[in-house]
């Protein structure tokens, strides 16, 4: 069996799904601009680590989901919600008055790494979006439902995710200056409008079910 393939399609296929400005890369970035790239990365090593488990379940019942459109709309609707709460809390919290740098305490790595999980654990669109594409590459023999493909897809997965939150990292650096950097001062701002977008995308996903 080509084990290489699998590989190649389950990086290919994070690649393309977290390119995009998202909730966890864009956090990843914030994290990276205010907390300097040594914690930004202990964040996307913690969604990385989430993504093992998403992807694995996601492939693991591919057929079964795929058999009952009513589980995707279940996550989707689930979905929509927390992406809902996530939008109305980046948005307030970008209102809360701004403190001072030398009041700003840095955070723990530790706190960093579980925020990733966190973050990455509420992010249910990539169950079906790697349901999805699971189920079609196996109709086009390119992907077995066997243990050995499935865990080399769910390694490339994760490999392709660390490496566009490591990009969106090494694009945003740490500010060093005094004067704030436009991430720094509108990144809640940021993301709430990302989970927002995702909202209604969501929202209109499920009124076309």
């Amino acid at each position: 069996m080509n084990y290489f393939l699998p590989l190649i399609l389950g990086f290919t296929a994070a690649s393309v799904g977290v390119a995009p400005p998202g909730l966890l890369n864009m956090t990843a970035a914030k994290v990276s601009a205010v907390d300097g790239r040594s914690r930004a990365i202990t964040f996307a090593l913690g969604a990385s680590v989430t993504v093992i488990f998403q992807t694995y379940i996601a492939v693991l019942f591919a057929k079964f989901i795929d058999r009952n459109p009513e589980v995707v709309i279940l996550l989707q609707e689930i979905g929509l919600f927390i992406f809902l709460g996530l939008t109305v809390y980046f948005f307030w919290a970008g209102k809360k008055t701004k403190k001072k740098k030398d009041e700003l305490k840095m955070k723990s790595k530790t706190s960093r790494f579980f925020l990733g999980m966190l973050l990455s654990l509420l992010n249910l669109l990539p169950i079906p979006y790697y349901v999805f594409l699971s189920v079609w590459f196996s109709r086009k023999g390119w992907f077995f439902f066997n243990q050995s493909y499935i865990w080399m897809f769910v390694l490339g997965t994760v490999v392709g995710s660390f490496l566009m939150f490591y990009l969106y990292i090494l694009f945003f650096k740490k500010k060093e200056s005094d004067k704030p950097s436009f991430l720094m001062t509108n990144g809640n701002y940021i993301i709430g409008t990302v989970t927002g977008i995702i909202s209604i995308v969501t929202l209109v996903k499920i009124l076309k079910s």
